[in-house]
């Protein structure tokens, strides 16, 4: 018999650091999936420090099975710097302690495991392994924005991020509103924080002024909001996005 890769939600609030005050995490978090994360003995994830952190998070409202420290946390290889194409690594050796009879968590920094998240890879070798995958319920920004979003929710893609460089960023982003002007197909998109102004700026610039921009900032977290307008209001009304706290974006041309 194998374990179960359990796939554990994690909060909104990863890398806000004082920016805003994390909420309690059973505001965030159900407690059936808190209940599971503190029974598993082993974990894979992005960052062991931050997972280390989460668990203290859980275990102020469900006791952990064992010691923190007894845990083992594994983290998934880092993708090199720089974009560089290579191939997949062999995530299988990850999934030991589930092959030999112990459940197993994967977990994201941030929102739900394997969306916009590097442990897909992991998720698609338990399926080759035979490793049952059962995923928990909690958030994921992109969804949480769209529904807030006003825009169409029957028809919709993540295209993750855009270009950096701006003639790049500025191509794609009027590519993504032909697209979504042909299909009525709402575009989603992220953004590391402290470039959530530049990358609104370039939709200002590149966009037709009647395409609907939403943006929603801080989602679970206290003061958070999610605000549509087209782009001409926009431009009108102005606003100020925060450097350090999560921003999803959404457009409709």
């Amino acid at each position: 018999m194998t374990g179960t890769l359990y796939l554990v939600p994690n909060t909104l609030d990863f890398g806000t650091g004082d920016a805003q005050q994390p909420p309690d995490i059973e505001d965030t978090l159900p407690m059936g999936a808190l209940k599971v994360a503190a029974a598993l003995p082993h974990w894979v994830a992005e960052n062991a420090k931050t997972t280390r952190s989460f668990l203290k998070r859980v275990g102020q409202r469900v006791p952990l099975s064992r010691p923190l420290q007894e845990i083992g946390i594994v983290e998934l290889p880092r993708p090199p710097k720089g974009g560089a194409a290579v191939a997949a690594p062999n995530l299988a050796p990850l999934l030991a302690p589930a092959l030999a009879g112990h459940d197993l968590g994967l977990i994201s920094e941030a929102g739900l495991p394997a969306v916009a998240d590097p442990g897909a890879l992991l998720v698609a070798a338990a399926h080759a392994a035979g490793v049952p995958v059962r995923p928990l319920s909690g958030p994921t920004s992109l969804l949480l924005a769209l529904s807030a979003s006003g825009l169409n929710g029957q028809s919709f893609a993540f295209v993750g991020y855009l270009p950096v460089e701006a003639g790049a960023r500025i191509a794609r982003l009027r590519e993504l509103e032909v697209l979504s002007r042909k299909q009525q197909q709402t575009q989603l998109m992220i953004e590391t924080p402290y470039r959530n102004g530049a990358l609104l700026s370039a939709m200002l610039q590149a966009l037709a002024g009647g395409t609907r921009v939403s943006i929603s900032v801080g989602l679970t977290l206290e003061g958070g909001w999610t605000r549509t307008l087209t782009v001409a209001d926009w431009k009108r009304q102005g606003v100020s996005l925060p450097d350090r706290v999560p921003a999803v974006f959404c457009l409709l041309g």
